[in-house]
């Protein structure tokens, strides 16, 4: 098994090929995580934002893909979205597929958690009163 999706892209996600990436007549349970930038935060009203990559946020990503999917030994991909996102846009898919839905959600719930802290990308959120404040560095 190699890594079965990693992919930082300014264009809009493509549910379909993360989805795909995991796909296996072996497996019978697929579990996606969808990161959908949300209307608020922290008690203030968020009305965009945008995520920058370090340049070599992709290496990052696909090392712990990888990494994710020797531990697991399950199918894993991610795809995460750069550049500027409105409300409702998608700005990660995570996906792994397994035998039994538990080892699926544990293995796509590593993965969500090890991309957010480990790949090289960095948000920042534009609220309604006109200010924007980068979150999380």
């Amino acid at each position: 098994m190699t890594v079965s999706m990693a992919v930082i892209s300014e264009e809009p996600l493509d549910e379909a090929a993360v989805r795909s990436a995991v796909g296996s007549d072996a497996h019978g349970a697929i579990v996606m995580f969808c990161g959908v930038v949300r209307d608020h935060d922290g008690g203030r009203t968020v009305r965009s934002l945008d995520y920058r990559a370090h340049p070599d946020a992709q290496r990052f990503l696909a090392a712990v893909v990888e990494r994710v999917r020797a531990e697991t030994g399950l199918l894993v991909a991610a795809a995460h979205r750069v550049g500027d996102l409105r409300i409702g846009d998608v700005a990660l898919f995570a996906a792994a597929s397994g035998g039994h839905r538990a080892e699926a959600f544990a293995a796509c719930e590593q993965l969500v958690e090890e991309i957010k802290r480990e790949v090289p990308i960095w948000k920042r959120q534009h609220y309604n009163d006109g200010v924007s404040e980068w979150v999380g560095l």
